[in-house]
């Protein structure tokens, strides 16, 4: 199990090496690296694919200290600097998300573009605060009960996603010590939308339709805020872990936009002319057309029309070479 000491804490991390470019994730509250397993599976040849633990979960070891989101960007510092690691892509879903914001903003020269899912730039909604800390208090006193659990995971993980009860498990056996610091980093962050504009990184926002702990409003405007950001992704009646519970979709979006990375096609604002389209009218999955649909046509998304395109232009371009090379045979 790779530990690793940063700032004070030994920091777990999971890596799976290799030269391919390096695509690092941090995990939700309540949750930890392990929640990454399909994004590692789908995309391991394609990244190399550093996964973590933050303070107060999974199995890094924490000290008693307070802590901001801020404290685990520099953590995260730390943990590239450790990997060697001078640039990535940086990922993160909810919490992760406000990590990921807030390493861009101290370190952008870091970033080599960031993966946002079911995350947001703002403070806690006051209302759920007090909610939450009703909840924290009786888990405190008396330990997870089952309605608590029911509700905690109705929440994170939907009511429906089959996985839920391996991560009331875990839920079970947190040290109650290491819930309070984590809470008070989640209600206690600032909201930070008027810095958004200060990150010139590509980004890609993904959100469920039907995410409980973030409204996919806050999304919207993280994305339409975000100065190169793509069109928002909504994944149709996901939850806040998508990743999870529609992995597929949320990898699918994933490898696009990585692969356009890779190409250096144009991103964000470049691309839309200055235009946004409406990010709720960009659904993923539907592949095809309805009207054409009968025809058996199939409509590409931009980048495989682009990708077509591309081939068709390097045909064209090799075959007077090939031509004068047959003449002259």
């Amino acid at each position: 199990m790779p530990l690793h000491k940063i700032n004070g804490q030994w920091i777990h991390y999971e890596d799976t090496g290799g030269d391919q470019p390096p695509l690092v994730l941090a995990h939700g509250f309540l949750m930890d690296s392990e929640m990454f397993a399909p994004q590692v599976e789908a995309l391991g040849s394609r990244c190399r694919i550093i996964t973590w633990d933050a303070r107060c979960h999974g199995e890094t070891e924490t000290t008693d200290d307070p802590f901001t989101y801020w404290d685990l960007a520099e953590d995260l510092r730390g943990l590239l600097d450790h990997l060697g690691i001078a640039q990535a892509v940086i990922g993160g879903m909810s919490q992760g998300g406000f990590v990921a914001l807030r390493f861009a903003l101290k370190h952008p020269e870091r970033v080599a573009a960031l993966i946002l899912l079911s995350t947001q730039a703002g403070a806690e909604d006051p209302e759920k605060i007090a909610t939450y800390e009703s909840m924290l208090d009786v888990w405190e006193a008396e330990g997870l009960n089952d309605q608590m659990s029911g509700m905690i995971a109705a929440i994170i993980l939907g009511h429906e996603w089959p996985g839920r009860e391996l991560w009331i498990a875990k839920w079970r056996q947190l040290p109650r010590s290491l819930l309070r610091p984590a809470f008070n980093a989640l209600v206690g962050r600032e909201d930070i939308h008027d810095r958004l504009g200060e990150i010139k990184a590509p980004a890609l926002v993904i959100h469920g339709t039907a995410d409980a702990a973030i409204d996919i409003e806050l999304a919207q405007r993280l994305s339409s805020e975000l100065a190169n950001c793509q069109p928002l992704v909504t994944i149709e009646g996901a939850g806040h872990t998508c990743n999870l519970s529609h992995p597929n979709l949320v990898n699918l979006a994933m490898q696009r936009y990585l692969v356009e990375l890779a190409l250096g096609m144009p991103r964000g604002a470049e691309r839309r002319g200055g235009r946004r389209r409406s990010d709720v009218s960009r659904r993923l999955g539907e592949r095809r057309d309805p009207v054409r649909q009968g025809a058996g046509r199939r409509v590409l998304f931009p980048l495989d029309r682009r990708l077509t395109e591309r081939r068709r232009m390097e045909r064209r371009e090799s075959w007077p070479v090939h031509n004068h090379g047959m003449a002259r045979s």
